[in-house]
């Protein structure tokens, strides 16, 4: 994916018509406003493109960064937020879409009622747990807990098998975690060991919230911290669960039972929905071995307070506002520096938004998208995809059978843009104005019930896994497939206009078309072939060299310190940055064939080179607080958005040329280390 800052993805107003085709007015073009000129661009062409924007727009006490996702966020939430009023505020067809979103929103915002209930309105749900008593009921209050709020224990979930990619299949793999990552457990530096110790502070809150005095509490802590440090323990890092070969192990599901037999598994699959599964592709076996071991060495109570805390942690968003700042206070602030909560409507537009996205989406399209949007789109999309053929035939180093295969897997690349033919059918779930939190667990419901339907039947090749409210986009390798919702078209400062495709080429067309592509062509999508099945299409020679230029970029994003003493993991975020490289790539290449490129005219005094290179440091124009950028590093497999700027620019000759780049800025690379790939 493209990545939205934690993740992820809230007022300025724009939305341009695609109909229009006007210059933006001189002195008032974004790209130029947003140039500091104190910077050198040569050393840091991110802080010179973007540093006037950063300045005038510090990050906002109730953020963890600011910049283009914040901003077009703030736009399309400020969208939804109309339809949520509109909807809540009128008498809508019962079981219909407005009605659904406008009591969710209501519900969201019946503040009163929130408070009332408290942790009262999981009573049915804490009891559930209560009464477990030995390992089959753990095993199916956390098959419960699953369905409706978090995923202890394990992650679980179905979708397309790797080797088979027209099956679905049962994927168990680790997980269980309340930190972000294993590291956090374990790393030394002062920044995480000050992390664990708020965190342990963090859960015996929790359970004094749940009725536990503080000794008690301060106690149950303890022992789930001690739990998931065992679990981390036998984790993957970040970097190890990146390879599809090595994290695809598959067993018939008696095997799956005889090899971990403390778990049971099949109270777990019954109670998640899934009466006799045939087959289970398990992620990490040793860590399913350590789980195995702590069902049967860690005290049943010790599991019940971690059941208690993974329903209550995940829902503490949409419940009472002591419950909702205890997770705020450490999350939020500890984890990624934010200074105080969202306004509340923001918060549970955002939730009406994740719980009810298809049915928001419909709405939407018709309402908010601009016309010619998914023309636009496609224009792009293909231009960038003919640059890419051509690429691939003018590869020095791949050897024409390879060649072969991947303009294969090329020319079957599926394109969806825009939104969908067909939205989910989510008749089924039931809102009203009731509980919030209910809501939320009914919307999850709903959501895990839509997932496990799919076990036993076909691959649903034209399902979308975004709508086109959602500013992002991804590559699915299982369908060789890129999904480019329609919002993606926003660009801020361009009201009402059609942006000029110097900027268009470089966010869309590179960071977006571009960077998807690739990601069939990384370290990890290069190992899928043509109909989505993990297979080695190689030859070993060129498998050889290609793995010497991923390497390449490995090391130079293992050079760039982000925050105190944290680096890049150039392992972990190599197929992201493969990604940024031959998305900028592609994208100019196919810019350089426009009317605009042929002309180069200047606009408020920018050529339309200028602007292409300016408009690549816009689409990942985001100022981050330290304390987020130190938890990017540990859990993200995206570089910091300053390095997906200057990273893959260092490795382009016209970069050089254009800004003067030379020997001795920050930026320079030597011509032998410079990173060629796609």
């Amino acid at each position: 994916m493209k990545k939205l800052p934690i993740i992820l993805l809230s007022a300025l107003s724009f939305l341009f018509s695609c109909q229009s085709k006007e210059s933006v007015e001189e002195g008032k073009d974004s790209l130029a406003s947003n140039i500091d000129s104190t910077m050198n661009s040569s050393s840091d062409f991110f802080s010179y493109a973007n540093g006037r924007w950063f300045k005038e727009n510090p990050i906002p006490a109730s953020e963890s960064s600011n910049g283009i996702f914040r901003l077009i966020q703030d736009t399309i939430n400020a969208q939804v937020r109309q339809i949520c009023v509109k909807s809540a505020a009128s008498v809508n067809e019962v079981g219909g879409a407005k009605q659904k979103i406008g009591d969710m929103y209501f519900s969201g915002m019946d503040t009163v009622a929130i408070e009332r209930q408290g942790l009262n309105s999981l009573k049915d749900e804490l009891m559930k747990i209560q009464i477990v008593n030995d390992r089959t009921s753990l095993l199916q209050a956390a098959a419960r807990v699953h369905r409706i709020s978090s995923a202890p224990m394990f992650g679980f979930y179905v979708g397309q098998d790797d080797k088979i990619s027209n099956k679905n299949a049962i994927f168990i793999y680790q997980g269980g975690l309340g930190l972000p990552d294993r590291d956090y457990y374990f790393d030394t530096d002062s920044r995480t060991v000050k992390i664990r110790e708020e965190y342990q502070k963090y859960l015996s809150s929790m359970f004094e919230l749940m009725g536990k005095n503080q000794i008690i509490a301060t106690k149950a802590a303890r022992s789930v911290f001690e739990l998931e440090t065992r679990l981390a323990k036998s984790s993957r890092k970040l970097e190890a669960l990146r390879d599809p070969f090595k994290n695809y192990n598959k067993l018939a599901f008696t095997k799956l039972i005889k090899s971990y037999p403390s778990i049971d598994f099949k109270a777990f699959t019954i109670t998640a929905g899934i009466a006799d599964p045939d087959t289970v592709i398990v992620g990490q076996p040793e860590f399913l071995a350590a789980l195995d071991r702590e069902i049967k060495s860690t005290p049943l109570e010790v599991w019940k307070d971690y059941l208690r805390f993974n329903l209550v942690r995940r829902l503490s968003p949409s419940l009472d506002s002591k419950t909702y700042m205890t997770h705020f206070n450490f999350y939020a602030v500890m984890l990624q520096g934010t200074k105080q909560p969202r306004a509340r409507w923001k918060r549970v537009v955002d939730q009406t938004n994740n719980s009810l996205g298809d049915l928001v989406g419909q709405i939407y399209v018709t309402e908010y998208l601009p016309k010619g949007t998914k023309e636009k789109l496609t224009e792009i999309g293909d231009a960038i995809k003919q640059v890419c053929e051509s690429r691939i035939n003018k590869l020095e180093w791949m050897s024409a059978a390879t060649k072969e295969q991947a303009q294969r897997k090329l020319s079957t690349m599926i394109f969806k843009v825009g939104y969908p033919d067909q939205w989910k059918d989510m008749s089924t779930l039931k809102i009203n104005r009731d509980s919030y939190v209910q809501n939320v667990m009914n919307s999850n419901e709903w959501r895990w019930n839509y997932m496990i339907s799919k076990y036993g039947k076909p691959v649903d090749r034209t399902e979308w896994g975004m709508q086109p409210q959602t500013y992002n986009a991804y590559y699915n390798p299982s369908n060789n497939e890129i999904v480019v919702p329609a919002c993606n078209i926003i660009v801020p400062g361009y009201e009402r206009k059609m942006a000029d495709d110097a900027i268009l080429y470089s966010i869309i067309g590179g960071s977006t078309f571009g960077h998807e592509i690739t990601h069939g062509f990384d370290d990890q999508g290069s190992k899928y072939d043509e109909n989505g099945n993990l297979k080695n299409w190689w030859t070993i020679e060129d498998s050889i060299k290609f793995h010497s230029k991923t390497n390449a970029i490995v090391r130079q994003y293992n050079g760039y310190l982000v925050v105190d003493s944290l680096h890049i993991n150039g392992d972990a975020t190599q197929g992201e940055n493969i990604a940024d490289l031959g998305g900028v790539m592609m994208g100019y290449e196919a810019f350089k064939k426009t009317t605009q490129a042929k002309e180069g005219k200047s606009i408020s005094g920018l050529t339309p080179d200028h602007r292409f290179f300016l408009a690549w440091a816009l689409a990942w124009m985001v100022n981050v607080r330290p304390e987020a950028l130190a938890n990017e590093v540990k859990t993200d497999v995206h570089a910091p958005a300053k390095f997906r700027v200057i990273g893959p620019l260092s490795n382009m000759p016209e970069f050089y040329e254009l800004f003067g780049v030379k020997e001795g800025d920050f930026m320079y690379r030597a011509d032998t280390a410079r990173v060629r790939i796609w």
